[in-house]
């Protein structure tokens, strides 16, 4: 049975960073890019209770790096649509491995040819 795949967004992590994240996600295979990972655990003002639930939930997904593939398409979409270069790279992930992007960065929901969708969260 083939599940969907969904790459999720730095901003996704941040927007709830706590043990409900998961069942606010789509139902499928969770995956995110190094740059997320990179970005998360780099935040200036991360707890040490926020590092480890992140770490946790991270080492849950699996997270992908950064091959020739993601290497080129990233490229392209800086050239085409002005991304920042971590955005473009997590859209490159996106779409090299047929996913589908979770984010709620508006400029990456109009990024074409890219499957996105946001999340919602009610506090």
């Amino acid at each position: 049975m083939n599940s969907e795949r969904f790459v999720i967004d730095t901003n996704i992590f941040i927007l709830r960073v706590n043990d409900r994240l998961a069942e606010l996600l789509p139902r499928g295979e969770i995956i995110c890019s190094v740059i997320t990972e990179i970005e998360l655990l780099s935040f200036p003002a991360l707890t040490s209770a926020e590092e480890i639930l992140l770490r946790s939930t991270l080492a849950r997904v699996a997270v992908y790096g950064i091959d020739q593939d993601i290497k080129e398409e990233a490229i392209r979409l800086r050239r085409q649509s002005r991304l920042k270069l971590p955005d473009a790279i997590i859209a490159a992930t996106a779409l090299c491995h047929q996913a589908v992007l979770v984010t709620n960065d508006n400029e990456l929901q109009k990024v074409p040819g890219l499957k996105s969708q946001s999340l919602a969260v009610r506090q």
